[in-house]
């Protein structure tokens, strides 16, 4: 059954890259007319919208599956969390498009979800127990509701984004259009990083180290990318191996630190290459593909967007999360490193309702909020879930 869930997400990608084309066709092609020669859009949005509805049907085929042989929600660590949060943001996804039929946003919301589904694969995919500060019920209600929420709030940036793009003056170089461009380069980065982890995996590289951990014990850590950085106090046991230029302290996970800074490497050569290859700011290549889109309905979708997902995140990422603590640890708060990250993400998103509804922040600003929303959000599943040791190190 582990093999069929496995099968049913490969589907999923695959029905989800149907989608990403479909849309593009959309966004670009021509329209057609009817009998009175009066312009109508283009059929591709609907197949961009059942191909959505499709890869949801198999991605959530994959979830029940795992979940069933696992025992358990399968949210308990990265492969499953990242592989989830793709899986909210394409159910979102459709929930938006069932409102504003916008094929734009359907442009850039699947390949964000191909994106985070290929992330999570780089991560241990066997189905293993629930350690023991994992087995509670908790478990499934805490993570599943904020991963919906962070789903919802990820339609946001892509709305966002779109936005950026297709008002961004590129004729006047500035703050906002390097700002913009850091954005794109961020993007090739992921890219970048999955190219990377994939062809290291395909030649089966391992490093192994031993070295002293935050509990001031001796442990051992497994590298799958040539080290750039090592762990604390650490002596190579893989010999012939590359050694690492220098340590990190105990308190950071070095292993993780480690593929974050190829994640860059990486994407600075593919950012590179596409500069070379489009002969100007990739944003700006993009731009003219967008002609044709409303930014104003754009607009109205990232808001909507951020209303709808605000509340369950808050309700999963807070609120529920406390009772957890409460439960398991017995404080509803420790400023562990996640849980400080997640009401910064709160009192973000808080101060950007705040912004748009009282002081009128619409357009190019409330754009910028929903991409500097999703960074957050990314910053604390990506760095500080991986890199930082805390109590929730082990997702």
């Amino acid at each position: 059954m582990a093999a069929t869930s496995g099968t049913l997400m490969l589907i999923a990608f695959f029905l989800y890259l149907a989608s990403t084309i479909a849309f593009a066709v959309a966004v670009t092609g021509k329209k057609w007319r009817n009998k009175d020669g009066e312009m109508k859009g283009n059929r591709w949005g609907l197949f961009g919208f059942i191909f959505s509805i499709l890869a949801a049907a198999c991605s959530l085929g994959y979830f029940v599956i795992r979940w069933t042989v696992a025992g358990h929600a399968p949210v308990s660590n990265m492969y499953e969390y990242m592989t989830f949060l793709g899986i909210a943001m394409g159910l979102a996804f459709i929930l938006i498009f069932s409102l504003y039929r916008s094929n734009v946003i359907g442009l850039f919301t699947m390949p964000t979800v191909m994106l985070l589904i290929a992330y999570a694969s780089l991560f241990p995919r066997e189905v293993a127990p629930l350690i023991p500060a994992l087995q509670s019920n908790w478990l499934k209600i805490h993570v599943i509701t904020t991963a919906l929420g962070q789903g919802i709030l990820s339609i946001g940036f892509a709305a966002g984004l779109v936005y950026l793009i297709r008002t961004m003056n590129y004729r006047k170089p500035g703050l906002k259009t390097a700002a913009l461009e850091w954005i794109m380069y961020a993007i090739t980065s992921l890219i970048g990083y999955i190219g990377v982890g994939y062809l290291f995996k395909l030649l089966n590289y391992e490093t192994v180290f031993s070295y002293i951990n935050e509990l001031d014990m001796e442990a051992e850590m497994t590298y799958n990318l040539p080290a750039l950085v090592g762990p604390n106090q650490a002596e190579l046991l893989t010999s012939g191996q590359m050694e690492p230029f220098f340590n990190v302290w105990a308190s950071i996970r070095s292993d993780d630190l480690n593929t974050v800074i190829w994640s860059f490497i990486s994407g600075a050569v593919l950012y590179l290459l596409l500069r070379l290859i489009l002969r100007k700011r990739i944003g700006h290549a993009i731009q003219p593909l967008l002609k044709s889109v409303n930014p104003d309905q754009v607009d109205e979708v990232s808001y909507r967007a951020i209303a709808i997902g605000f509340p369950i995140f808050a309700l999963g990422g807070l609120v529920f999360a406390m009772l957890w603590a409460q439960i398991a640890w017995t404080r509803f708060w420790g400023w562990d490193p996640k849980e400080v990250w997640a009401l910064v993400t709160f009192l973000f998103y808080a101060v950007y309702l705040h912004l748009r509804l009282s002081n009128g922040w619409h357009g190019e600003k409330s754009a910028w909020l929903c991409v500097i929303g999703f960074a957050i959000i990314m910053f604390n599943l990506v760095f500080v879930n991986l890199v930082i040791a805390g109590l929730h190190s082990y997702a």
